[in-house]
């Protein structure tokens, strides 16, 4: 499998990824991803160069955004003055579930920000969704705490604020890594 950089002719197959994602996670009764995310915003992820593709062949298996920005309001000035790279809409497929990708896909992650320079890999999870907080404490990750107060960017009560981390390493994560060489992790 090779992880590439998503272009800006991927934004419509990520914005169906996600719409796939969000039907499975209704069906286990989590309202996570329950509204649209704006196209425009992605686009502007897109051509960042933070949103990263998992190719199956000719098929996305998977998708990741990793990034030096945090969501503003969660982390604190301390926090943040720590190098660090943040994830955000890990999504594996329905076809490929199963298979390890997101763990791999959370290891590739931690190499490329420990190749940037950064001491932490940070996430924030879906408030309410608790198994995928299990998920990440699974993979290593330690809760730092939950966020409930404040608004979301788009409006209405924050519903990702279940905050975590992990120390960045090297990893062997078994992909075909065509990515350009990260830039340098905040802090």
């Amino acid at each position: 499998m090779i992880i590439r950089s998503a272009r800006p002719e991927d934004v419509a197959q990520l914005l169906a990824f996600r719409e796939e994602a969000a039907s499975w996670l209704l069906q286990l009764g989590s309202d996570q991803w329950q509204r649209p995310y704006p196209a425009d915003r992605l686009l502007t992820a897109v051509e960042a160069g933070s949103v990263f593709m998992l190719d199956d062949g000719p098929v996305t298996a998977a998708t990741i955004t990793v990034d030096a920005t945090a969501e503003e309001g969660l982390w604190t000035d301390e926090e943040l003055s720590e190098p660090s790279m943040f994830i955000t809409k890990l999504t594996v497929a329905r076809t490929h579930a199963g298979a390890n990708l997101g763990a791999r896909l959370l290891d590739w992650a931690g190499d490329r920000a420990y190749r940037a320079g950064a001491k932490w890999l940070r996430l924030d999870a879906w408030t309410t969704n608790e198994g995928l907080q299990r998920y990440y404490l699974q993979q290593g990750f330690e809760h730092v705490r939950t966020v409930r107060e404040g608004t979301a960017v788009n409006g209405g009560p924050r519903v990702s604020g279940w905050l975590a981390q992990r120390l960045t390493a090297p990893a062997d994560h078994g992909f075909v890594d065509v990515t350009p060489t990260p830039t340098s992790a905040g802090g």
